[in-house]
């Protein structure tokens, strides 16, 4: 490649990779460096099949290229870094000759930022049009309750026998009852006391808590990274949102008698991550993951809605709660699940901006 050129590719923000007639990298610019997370020297000479991960006949449609001289454009392909991640990304070929030799010019452009970008916001939408319909329906249900309460206090002075009086009382607890069930699924009422907070202190407190419920039935395993600098939030918040997600894992468990039952807490710090289309300079994340039978599938993707619960005994109102308390540190749960293994990853900035907070 010409020194001019180089310098050109060189300075693109677009991944750019060159490979020669056998499909080896001849040449990768410093954004598809990035991209693939290793150096040019690593990645000299490597085949492509060792980051290519799509089907054998795509692989040919690439020799074809070469062959025939004709480019083409794919979407939604996917690579492995030597990182060991798996990549989306939409590529363009163009067969290229120099100094009598035949190459593949390769453009790259990530598409798991926008792809992750429109799965948090359809999730940030979903759970804000659920907690605005549960307001309303709220409203709707708690001026009757409260009415009816009303009436059966005063029926209650004015009942002579006081043996009727139990009546009564059922339906004032019922009404309460109601009215707590109410206030449980609007979630936290009050905006967050913001302190600074460890986050390994709150998975402790939360750990200690779990491993009392189940008397060491389950085992816990823990990963930190002990550089995560303290979080600007709500402890008593945050521990509820945890331990709300621990223990439907810790019951998942249980229920399910899976052998060697085990709960893994890792904390890894991001860096320029964006969470719904706003890019943070650093943010926390928490995985909380579990050897259980995993989530059924046709709830997977509405597990954060209020009273959707794959356990026959719960409410449905702990992870949307959960939800609700990450939104308020500008944060968000996403959860990922198959028999055998369900994660729930929990992004908070560690350095919020209140100013445009959700």
């Amino acid at each position: 490649m010409t020194m001019p050129h180089k310098q050109i590719l060189d300075n693109l923000t677009a991944a750019v990779i060159l490979l020669d007639s056998q499909l080896q990298i001849d040449y990768i610019n410093p954004a598809a460096e990035m991209l693939l997370e290793a150096s040019a020297r690593q990645l000299r000479k490597r085949h492509i099949e060792e980051w290519f991960c799509e089907q054998p006949e795509d692989l040919e449609i690439l020799r074809s290229s070469l062959h025939d001289n004709h480019p083409y454009t794919c979407r939604e392909a996917r690579l492995r870094t030597q990182g060991k991640h798996a990549l989306t990304v939409d590529y363009s070929v163009n067969p290229i000759m120099q100094q009598g030799k035949s190459f593949l010019l390769v453009e790259l452009q990530a598409k798991d930022r926008l792809i992750r970008i429109e799965r948090e916001e359809e999730l940030l939408s979903r759970h804000e049009t659920a907690k605005t319909l549960v307001r309303g329906l709220a409203h709707e249900i708690k001026n009757p309750l409260g009415g009816l309460r009303g009436a059966a206090q005063l029926l209650e002075r004015e009942l002579p026998d006081e043996s009727l009086h139990d009546y009564t009382r059922v339906i004032i607890e019922e009404a309460d009852r109601l009215r707590n069930l109410v206030d449980r699924l609007l979630g936290p009422r009050t905006l967050p006391t913001i302190t600074q907070v460890n986050i390994h202190a709150v998975l402790e407190r939360v750990s200690s808590l779990i491993e009392a419920e189940c008397a060491g039935s389950v085992a816990l395993q823990r990963d930190y990274d002990p550089s995560i600098p303290e979080i600007t939030g709500d402890a008593e918040q945050l521990i509820q949102a945890v331990l709300n997600i621990m223990r439907n894992s810790m019951q998942a468990l249980q229920l399910n008698k899976t052998a060697h039952p085990c709960i893994r807490l890792r904390t890894r710090a991001l860096r320029q991550f964006t969470l719904a289309s706003e890019r943070h300079r650093l943010v926390c994340c928490v995985e909380i993951s579990d050897n259980g039978p995993g989530i059924p599938e046709e709830i997977l993707h509405k597990i954060f809605y209020p009273m959707v619960s794959g356990n026959p005994q719960g409410s449905g109102l702990g992870l949307s709660i959960a939800q609700s308390i990450i939104n308020q540190h500008q944060g968000l749960i996403e959860c990922t699940s198959e028999p055998g293994s369900t994660c729930f990853k929990l992004f908070i900035p560690l350095e919020p901006n209140h100013d445009n907070g959700r």
